[in-house]
């Protein structure tokens, strides 16, 4: 499967966003997507990770009650529902999936594992 992430741009403080991660080649609904944001001069952070199921998703603490993961199969495509914008938000963000292995439970795929299958990712950023 490839994916391309899309949605982002610049937004004031305390505005929302929605990143969309369309996928083509394959049915996402058989992936764990995971969203990912690097901002400059930091290591690449796990935010959020949906299962095949859709259950168990996975936000980071730094994300928690601000962003949602969803996933409409008929688009083949995962959304990031960003709300309460800070600048520290302020990153590229990538999309990364994976066929599920069983000993990774979803968070794994946002803490753990070594994504290889990236995005090109879109720039979010958000002024103070």
């Amino acid at each position: 499967v490839q994916v391309a992430e899309s949605g982002g741009g610049l937004v004031q403080t305390g505005g929302s966003l929605r990143l969309s991660c369309v996928a083509s080649g394959d049915s996402l609904d058989h992936y764990v997507t995971a969203w990912f944001r690097q901002a400059p001069g930091k290591e690449r952070e796990g935010i959020s990770c949906i299962g095949r199921m859709r259950r168990n998703n996975y936000y980071a603490k730094s994300v928690k009650g601000r962003f949602t993961i969803s996933r409409d199969d008929a688009k083949n495509t995962v959304y990031l529902d960003m709300n309460g914008l800070k600048p520290e938000d302020t990153a590229i963000y990538y999309c990364a999936a994976v066929r599920p292995i069983n000993v990774y439970a979803v968070e794994d795929y946002c803490r753990e594992y070594n994504h290889t299958n990236w995005g090109p990712g879109t720039q979010v950023t958000v002024s103070s």
